[in-house]
């Protein structure tokens, strides 16, 4: 019984510190926040209850500040998936981008006949797409040990420049404005879940991905071996673990996860691939990530939090005088203290390896 009581009371302290990692960069954030307001005369308490109010007063702003956070479901999973296994998978937003003109391209392309498959179809497409997009990378991190964040970050200027020659040319839209393709079918479109928010189908998918995460991430032998080798690289490699082919799948899997949210935002929030299609949600994903430990609670939690200060920075100016900046702000706080768990990654890694 002392041992059960012992154990219990491991897991306490175990629940309890996750708990203050998690909520320790948003305190921050917000204080920071205060300071700043207070400094240009602005009562702190009166604007963070007005953007309580703008991103879950109602249900109409519950909607949008769900719709926000969809995509980051997305891309706070795929780079999670990276992050827990000790590779710095920096190119989650190129992979996004990049499935979201699959997804569109099929959605515009393929006959209208195909009806509600043209929705998998997409999916599906785009989740190629994008795993083969990140398994290069992966490739020559596992291969040639080529430093993954350099080649990562480097592929998302290409996948930038390659998406947008094509948006502006061999698929540009005949009768709409510059930089975007075609609508794609109707039937492609994924159905709003609270209309007439925006708010889609595609949440529901971000969910099912997170869940999938979580038992991957806990209860596969694939999930089990990538976080030991993110723990201690030396140590699962006398085990008998294959890092590079460890490597090369997680890869794989977060490209997959990304390239479906980028189907997702085609198809439910654009319904077309347009230049400038992401605003950054691979990056913000990485701070989804790391500011909820890599864990789905964490994850989900992180990503309706990125999503509710979008949708209230987007709504507050209309009715006060406090300038937008203030909601980048505390995003920013945010990154900048959730990074500090990037860190320890790192130095998990090189002790691992060393």
């Amino acid at each position: 019984m002392t041992e059960i009581a012992a154990a219990r009371r491991f897991d306490a302290i175990a629940w309890f510190d996750k708990g203050i990692g998690l909520a320790f960069p948003f305190v921050v954030a917000l204080a920071v926040a205060s300071a700043v307001l207070l400094a240009v005369g602005e009562n702190p308490i009166d604007v963070f209850s007005l953007m309580a109010a703008e991103s879950f007063g109602s249900t109409r702003r519950i909607a949008a500040t769900l719709s926000a956070a969809t995509p980051l479901l997305f891309t706070g999973v795929a780079t999670a998936i990276c992050f827990r296994s000790g590779v710095f998978n920096v190119g989650v937003e190129g992979a996004f981008v990049i499935g979201g003109l699959c997804g569109a391209f099929v959605g515009f392309s393929l006959p209208a006949g195909f009806g509600l498959a043209l929705i998998p179809l997409a999916f599906a497409f785009a989740a190629i797409g994008s795993a083969l997009w990140l398994s290069v990378p992966g490739y020559l991190l596992a291969r040639y040990e080529v430093d993954e964040v350099v080649s990562t970050l480097m592929l998302n200027f290409v996948a930038f420049g390659i998406t947008g020659y094509l948006v502006n040319g061999p698929l540009l839209s005949e009768i709409s404005g510059n930089n975007v393709t075609p609508l794609v079918h109707e039937a492609a479109q994924l159905p709003r879940l609270l209309p007439p928010s925006t708010v889609h189908a595609g949440f529901l998918v971000g969910l099912v991905l997170v869940v999938a995460y979580g038992l991957w991430a806990r209860r596969t032998p694939s999930g089990f071996e990538g976080a030991l080798v993110g723990h201690n690289r030396r140590f699962s490699k006398a085990i008998g673990i294959s890092i590079p082919a460890t490597i090369v799948l997680v890869m794989v899997i977060s490209g997959i996860v990304a390239g479906m949210g980028g189907a997702s935002h085609a198809l439910g929030q654009l319904h077309r691939f347009a230049d400038g299609f992401s605003p950054g949600y691979g990056f913000t994903g990485m701070a989804v990530a790391l500011l909820g430990r890599n864990t789905a609670t964490g994850i989900l939690l992180g990503a309706i939090l990125f999503g509710a200060l979008a949708s209230a920075g987007t709504t507050v100016q209309l009715f006060s005088d406090i300038p937008l900046d203030i909601v980048n702000i505390i995003e920013g706080t945010v990154m900048i203290f959730a990074v500090v768990e990037l860190g320890r990654l790192s130095l998990r890694r090189w002790r691992g390896a060393s």
